[in-house]
């Protein structure tokens, strides 16, 4: 059996149009929404308006507020406090939603091909990253790939 691969995009550097294209690009057949508010400034980029865009394209939209990044933590990584939101974040989501990662790990083999979404371009700045290395705990053969 092949590893399961679970894709990360950000959308800070992108319209609505481009994230459908690189999702597309890479095969993401389900995007997951793991901003804990999926709201958006930007036009397109809310829930309902992204899950309707996404469906035209045939990927399957997904919000799972439990692996979002709550106000608290958020505040760290949006000033600059990047190592102390991370480890922030990595007790919270053990302590609020390990069974939603036991859940998201499993569920990897027979899910079409997954993306974890949310704002931050970079993953290294992002709760993404701690959502990934947590299901790399949960499956160590998961490949990871940042679009």
């Amino acid at each position: 059996m092949t590893s399961p691969t679970v894709w990360t995009i950000g959308y800070e550097r992108l319209l609505p149009g481009a994230l459908v294209a690189e999702l597309e690009a890479a095969g993401v057949r389900r995007l997951i929404d793991v901003r804990y508010r999926p709201q958006s400034r930007r036009a397109g980029m809310s829930k309902t308006r992204l899950g309707e865009l996404l469906g035209e394209h045939g990927i399957r939209y997904e919000h799972r507020r439990d692996l979002g990044t709550p106000p608290d933590l958020r505040y760290l990584y949006k000033h600059g406090q990047i190592a102390e939101g991370a480890a922030g974040f990595a007790v919270h989501i053990e302590a609020t939603a390990a069974a939603e990662l036991d859940v998201l790990a499993a569920e990897l083999d027979d899910a079409p091909p997954t993306a974890l979404m949310c704002l931050e371009a970079d993953p290294a700045t992002c709760h993404r990253r701690v959502l990934t290395d947590a299901l790399r705990r949960r499956r160590p053969d998961l490949r990871v790939v940042d679009l």
